[in-house]
């Protein structure tokens, strides 16, 4: 199960990101890069969990 939430927040988090980028502000507009590559970072997690197992 925690595969499958990973892989959730993942999408929501790169998601909200790439929105986040849209912005004029410079700041708000790096803010959403990190936060689309801490998505991708989740989506990897629950990539490798559905492999492995949720053990891990």
């Amino acid at each position: 199960m925690g595969e499958l939430t990973d892989k959730a927040k993942g999408n929501v988090n790169e998601a909200i990101g790439k929105a986040k980028q849209q912005s004029n502000n410079p700041d708000t507009r790096a803010e959403g890069s990190a936060q689309e590559a801490k998505g991708k970072g989740q989506q990897l997690k629950g990539e490798v969990k559905g492999k492995l197992g949720d053990d891990i």
